[in-house]
């Protein structure tokens, strides 16, 4: 079993993944309850009609949290299962941080709307974005290379 400089098996790098994943999971739905219950509730800052900007940008960051912490937890759990793949510790990084500002940079980019424009925390969002295609490149092709 190969050991890292810091001591730890990859294995364990990938519990990492695992961890943040059903975490920021438990988070995400959440947030997406209580997006329901400001729904339900018809609560005038989430619903009127100038807020669909706001409403838009609060869906993008519950189902981009959502899907990423799955993302993070097969992540974890493709370094664990396949024989001979290492999760590298630049895309298990890249793979959290992606996570993190996908849907900050869309919940940013809700909480202060200009007229039909979001706020500036959308700009999170590309950077979230380019991360995620880093790390998913970077699984694609490490698994591609076991063959």
């Amino acid at each position: 079993m190969q050991i890292t400089t810091r001591g730890q098996t990859p294995k364990k790098k990938a519990d990492r993944n695992l961890r943040f994943g059903w975490w920021s999971l438990l988070i995400f739905l959440l947030f997406g309850g209580t997006l329901e219950t400001m729904h339900g509730f018809k609560i005038g800052w989430y619903l009127d009609v100038g807020n669909e900007v706001r409403r838009l940008m609060f869906t993008l960051a519950h189902a981009h949290g959502t899907l990423l912490a799955l993302v993070n937890i097969a992540a974890g759990l493709t370094a664990r299962s396949v024989v001979r793949f290492d999760l590298r510790p630049s895309t298990s990084l890249a793979l959290i941080w992606a996570a993190i500002l996908l849907p900050a940079g869309f919940f940013l980019g809700g909480v202060v709307t200009y007229g039909g424009d979001p706020g500036l925390g959308v700009w999170l969002v590309p950077v979230g974005a380019i991360l995620l295609f880093y790390s998913v490149a970077r699984v694609a092709l490490d698994l591609l290379k076991l063959k």
